[in-house]
């Protein structure tokens, strides 16, 4: 019987793959045996690879409709089918709700929503003709679960990608399952940008009931375990992988 996690023969696309949790979610894949497809905006120096291989590049931005579709394109064309897609690209700058001005807010929003779904819509319509079906994982953020500040459209955006998980899921039953991962604190190479210098990082990290950031590799194991046929029953569910959550301010100010 072969392992549940052996992807050998399956093919995965996954977007923003070049740097941070996107690309510890394609080696991930590549190390399960999955080939692989990524997209980003721009080549990287580097490919992700396992085992001598490397994932195909695509140059594309997922904000296109268009693009989005060259990307599955050339997932089917180069290896015949698609069982796994990742929709892990998104962002955004910190911006005042108050100030933000319209284009800014609709680009958080294409980029962090709109390209999931079109993503989605062109993958299921592979994967509806394939007799394994498939699998969707979604990216989402804390930010999508709690307020958001300085972040608004960001977090309103994560917030809609948890609906549209579970929505889609319903409606795709049962050849695609769709599922979410909804990450909280993440080290990756730019966490400096987020969290500070290694001090501010300390604090941020011990804010966290189990003690530290989360590690690429966590988000991408569970993102491995989703499309797996270990969750073969798992579809329109959200995994929350937030180390225990947010110690609720309360606490502190009643000295608890």
């Amino acid at each position: 019987m072969p392992h549940p996690l052996d992807f050998s023969g399956k093919v995965a696309i996954v977007t923003g793959g070049c740097r941070g949790i996107g690309r510890r979610i394609a080696e991930r894949f590549m190390e399960a045996g999955a080939d692989v497809v990524i997209c980003c905006r721009h080549r990287p120096d580097t490919l992700p690879a396992a085992d001598g291989r490397e994932a195909v590049f695509v140059a594309a931005d997922v904000r296109d409709a268009d693009e989005v579709e060259r990307v599955v394109d050339t997932a089917v064309e180069r290896f015949g089918r698609l069982d796994v897609v990742v929709n892990n690209a998104g962002g955004s700058p910190l911006a005042e709700a108050a100030t933000a001005s319209p284009r800014f807010s609709e680009a958080v929003v294409r980029l962090n929503l709109l390209a999931p779904l079109h993503m989605a819509q062109r993958a299921n319509a592979v994967m509806q003709h394939q007799d394994s079906g498939g699998s969707i994982v979604n990216i989402s953020s804390i930010s999508g679960m709690r307020p958001s500040p300085g972040t608004a459209a960001y977090g309103a955006a994560k917030a809609g990608l948890i609906n549209l998980t579970q929505t889609l899921a319903m409606e795709w039953a049962p050849k695609v399952r769709v599922n979410c991962v909804t990450a909280g604190l993440v080290m990756t190479e730019t966490a400096d940008v987020t969290y500070g210098d290694e001090a501010s990082q300390a604090r941020v990290a011990g804010t966290v009931p189990v003690g530290r950031l989360a590690d690429p590799t966590e988000i991408a194991d569970a993102c491995l375990f989703l499309a797996s046929d270990l969750s073969g029953f798992t579809t329109g569910a959200n995994l929350v992988l937030h180390g225990g959550g947010e110690r609720p301010p309360y606490l502190d100010a009643v000295g608890r």
